[in-house]
């Protein structure tokens, strides 16, 4: 039992910059305490004491903010980071090494008894907000996006975000030069756990992107098109076409242009 608790306050330190200390992870860490009622309580849940095993995890609950029904079965290394708001249900199983943040909810979508909640597998990390619902399987280093919604299997080594969560494509399998073109977009995004990594833009940024790509292939084949023509005599396209940027495409403008289309003078922008 001792050992497992160190082990479990050593995964910790790779996983938190700011762990500085055994004591310190002991003492203000309301998701590490949460996962020690839990072991207690989950023992207790198999020897059929299910009143006293459903009180522990009451007052774990109103202790760390963090609630965990004693029939969830959880791994070695398992880590809910600032843990307020975490729910996991009663057939609820985790793997080893998963990581969970604040609010993610491990949820049920039925009320008929069985198994209802999902099954985490080993390494796997869902990010703050994220609902995982129904019986379904995140396979081995499975990732979630913050406040994405997943209601289907999730392969391994796979990124979902988005509601309902979407798998994205990652960098290595696009080509070098979309990755390269990517990769200033996808600079503007943090910590997976809050956002997305590089390596996992949003879904509709990604399709923004793609469009954008599919414009500028247009534009060169339209200009191609045009000076074959003038070679050949004709006068046409003699102004270059401009180029997009898409920070030009702001909400307030596109308001504003549309207003101008149907000729309004005046238009105040609500910012």
């Amino acid at each position: 039992m001792f050992a497992r608790l160190k082990d479990d306050i050593a995964s910790i330190y790779p996983r938190d910059p700011a762990a500085k200390g055994t004591l310190e992870i002991m003492l203000n860490y309301p998701g590490m305490q949460a996962i020690w009622i839990h072991r207690i309580s989950h023992k207790l849940w198999l020897k059929k004491w299910r009143l006293l095993s459903r009180s522990l995890s009451t007052f774990a609950r109103w202790l760390t903010g963090v609630e965990i029904h004693p029939g969830a079965t959880i791994g070695h290394r398992f880590f809910i980071d600032h843990g307020m708001g975490v729910v996991i249900g009663e057939t609820a199983e985790i793997g080893d090494d998963c990581t969970l943040y604040h609010g993610v909810t491990l949820g049920g979508t039925t009320w008929k008894a069985g198994k209802r909640h999902p099954t985490l597998g080993n390494n796997v990390v869902v990010g703050a907000g994220a609902q995982i619902l129904g019986p379904i399987t995140m396979n081995d280093g499975a990732r979630v996006g913050s406040n994405s919604v997943v209601v289907k299997d999730v392969p391994s080594d796979t990124t979902v975000v988005g509601i309902p969560g979407r798998v994205v494509t990652t960098a290595s399998d696009q080509s070098k030069e979309t990755s390269d073109r990517r990769n200033e977009m996808a600079k503007k995004y943090g910590f997976d756990a809050y956002a997305v990594a590089p390596d996992n833009p949003d879904p509709v940024a990604n399709a923004i992107g793609q469009m954008l790509d599919h414009m500028h292939l247009m534009d060169t084949k339209v200009q191609d098109l045009c000076q074959a023509v003038q070679t050949m005599g004709g006068s046409v396209c003699t102004d270059k076409l401009p180029d997009l940027d898409v920070d030009e495409f702001s909400d307030v403008e596109l308001a504003a242009a549309q207003k101008r289309k149907q000729g309004l003078d005046e238009f105040d922008p609500i910012i």
